[in-house]
């Protein structure tokens, strides 16, 4: 029985799936959102999770879990001076990162949205504006490396202004601003372990246009690195203004002076085209170029140069033979005429064989080379002036 009960349960199955309708995932698009960064600053745009699940059609659970993705628009990576850190789908998301001079322009990415229950999705369209900064970039900069935060926890705004409050009290200046942010992760730290209170560690650039304070600059010396590298407190007297919110790793501590490079003039960046809405009106009609005559030189001049080098050569072939006198002079026998060349090589021929009647005649011994070959066994004589074709056939010695 068990078996046409499970064959009936398949069948019912099978029916159910046939007649249940195939749901799709939504997709939903969020209207589009205009943002601003600044050369030598750091960027962060927080992507909160509310606008996005009241996107999602039917989604009324606030604990849904969203994870986002960002790309650029039409492309499949970030630019390279911006990331995405989300620790986990019940999180905010953050973009962040500190555009250089070569990012100046608009940065068009594209936020995608996936609700991890429902499926739905939706997308949101950012336009990012690099324009330079007022003061240009801070001379005297500083990398702290904060060793009990993560980097979403120096992301939000709050915790960058009390890091910044800390920092004053070392660098005794209050023109400071963070440049960077960066995970120690993605400068080759180590994945901390599964334990509480263990923490990833953060990179913290932080510039100012007046120089470093007499604190900052004992804190690099050789005499506080040793001591930091056993284990000891650095020789700088301000060391605790950051506790007890930040531990610093002071044996990280990089300080570095950037020599301004020198501007060459160029266009100004202006609030950039079109921000203001509008339509795009192109430049009217172009009066039409003349291009007969680029056409003409562009044609003719190589042609005149290949036929002049024709000339060249032909009259060099042709027009400058030396040693070449007129035909029928003395001196050779190109120059004769048919006749007398006949004549010649008759008399040739003929001088020749009367040579060699004149030497058949003579009343010498023969050479050893035209004598007949004698054969003591057989008594044959072989002729040795015969063809060769005879004298290999003829057996000199008996087989």
């Amino acid at each position: 029985m068990e078996g046409p009960e499970l064959l009936r349960l398949w069948v019912l199955a099978a029916l159910a799936l046939a007649v249940s309708p195939v749901t799709v995932p939504e997709h939903h698009v969020l209207p589009d959102l205009r943002l601003s960064a600044e050369t030598g600053a750091i960027f962060v745009h927080e992507l909160e999770r509310e606008p996005f699940l009241e996107a999602f059609s039917g989604s009324e659970d606030d604990d849904a879990p969203v994870t986002f993705r960002a790309h650029l628009w039409q492309r499949p990576d970030l630019p390279r001076w911006l990331r995405l850190a989300q620790r986990g789908p019940g999180q905010p998301g953050f973009l962040y990162g500190c555009p250089l001079p070569p990012e100046l322009g608009t940065h068009r990415l594209q936020v995608l949205a996936y609700n991890r229950r429902t499926f739905a999705t939706a997308s949101q369209r950012l336009d990012i504006g690099v324009t330079p900064a007022p003061g240009g970039e801070a001379p005297f900069q500083a990398e702290f490396l904060v060793g009990n935060r993560d980097v979403e926890e120096l992301l939000p705004e709050a915790a960058r202004e009390m890091f910044l409050e800390a920092s004053a009290g070392l660098w005794e200046r209050g023109d400071l601003h963070v440049i960077n942010v960066t995970s120690a992760l993605d400068r080759g730290g180590r994945v901390p372990l599964p334990i509480e209170g263990r923490k990833e560690g953060v990179y913290v650039q932080v510039g100012s246009h007046s120089p470093f304070s007499p604190c900052l600059l004992a804190a690099v010396s050789p005499q506080s690195r040793a001591r930091c590298h056993r284990g000891q407190r650095p020789l700088a007297s301000c060391y605790d203004t950051f506790a007890p919110h930040f531990s610093i790793r002071w044996c990280n501590l990089s300080l570095l002076q950037v020599v301004p490079s020198p501007r060459t003039p160029g266009p100004e960046w202006g609030p950039g085209v079109l921000e203001g809405g509008g339509d795009f009106e192109p430049p009217g009609d172009v009066a039409p170029r003349e291009l007969l005559s680029p056409f003409l030189v562009t044609l003719l001049v190589p042609l005149a140069v290949a036929a002049l080098l024709c000339l060249l050569l032909g009259h060099l072939m042709c027009c400058r033979r030396e040693g070449v006198g007129p035909r029928g002079g003395p001196g050779s026998m190109a120059r004769c005429p048919r006749s007398l060349q006949l004549f010649h090589h008759g008399s040739i021929l003929g001088d020749t064989r009367e040579l060699r009647l004149m030497a058949g005649r003579r009343d010498v011994p023969r050479p050893l080379s035209t004598l007949p070959m004698f054969n003591v066994r057989t008594g044959q004589r072989t002729d040795p002036m015969a063809s060769a074709r005879h004298g290999a056939r003829a057996p000199l010695l008996p087989p």
